[in-house]
């Protein structure tokens, strides 16, 4: 009397492995394009990271954080943050991390600046979309693990798959608001001077909303980051290898600078990103 009744136990465990397995065995041929693509970007980004030299790089990096923050000490100290990776030995994994957040990152813009452009056009859209959004926010990220190995399997296409999907709700929700925060007189001065939709959307609402769409790259690329140590339980090299190495191997030192490595590529990123988005807010152009 006390349990809860069976009869009314819902089978969505066995539903969504039956939708799984229908999908791996009739849609094979399209998940092996979609892993092609995936690791071929990725491979680009790996290649080309570990190819550059260290100093190169790190010139890059203070360059980036000179344009985008303006003060003499952002370059000595985000620079100073890879330098001291590369002390710790860990250059090489660091530069896999980070081809592994561009490309997430990448895959993720693509998908999500024009599904945020969807969801801005369409309120009925915007109401479907809404829901998976916030469950794809809130899901925990070891979940984005089963069906990226049934679908891809071991290694680093599964990786990029599970954190895009992990990533993607930011961008999507922060180009939604950006387009429906531009002002309506705009958009109808737009009108009356003979604009079409499109001239409209390209010249007018994406300018303006660009600096939230700013801060919704700077959010997806940290979500990216944050899928780093997740995604080496799946075969993905890198940072977050070491971590998991030391937590099997008990090894508390090469787990700190490990972890401490990630923090200071999460600090250099988000604090390039975000005073970028913050230079687009202060020029934005007024309504």
């Amino acid at each position: 009397m006390m349990d809860f009744p069976g009869f009314l136990k819902l089978p969505l465990a066995g539903w969504i492995d039956s939708a799984v397995s229908w999908i791996v065995v009739n849609l094979g041929a399209i998940l092996d394009v979609i892993g092609d693509v995936l690791l071929g970007v990725l491979v680009a980004f790996e290649r080309a990271l570990l190819w550059l030299p260290w100093f190169v790089v790190l010139i890059g990096v203070a360059v980036l954080a000179w344009f985008a923050i303006r003060k003499w000490w952002a370059p000595v100290l985000l620079g100073g943050f890879l330098v001291i990776i590369g002390s710790f030995g860990y250059w090489d994994l660091a530069m896999m991390t980070l081809a592994l957040i561009f490309a997430a990152v990448v895959i993720s813009l693509l998908i999500g600046i024009p599904t945020g452009i969807a969801m801005a056009r369409s309120d009925t859209f915007a109401g479907v979309l809404r829901p998976i959004l916030d469950g794809m926010q809130t899901m925990p990220s070891f979940v984005y693990l089963i069906p990226a190995l049934m679908f891809f399997g071991l290694g680093k296409v599964p990786a990029v798959f599970a954190t895009v999907i992990y990533a993607v709700p930011p961008v999507i929700r922060l180009t939604n608001v950006g387009i429906r925060g531009v002002s309506q007189s705009v958009i109808e001065a737009a009108k009356a001077f003979g604009a079409t939709s499109r001239q409209i959307l390209w010249e007018v609402q994406l300018p303006l909303a660009f600096p939230s769409i700013m801060v919704g790259i700077n959010q997806t690329t940290m979500m990216a980051l944050a899928m780093v140590v997740i995604a080496s339980m799946i075969g993905a090299r890198g940072l977050g290898m070491e971590v998991l190495l030391a937590i099997n191997r008990i090894e508390v030192g090469r787990g700190f600078e490990a972890g401490l490595s990630i923090v200071m590529l999460a600090i250099l990123i988000d604090r390039i990103t975000h005073a970028l988005a913050a230079r687009q807010q202060h020029t934005k152009p007024s309504h």
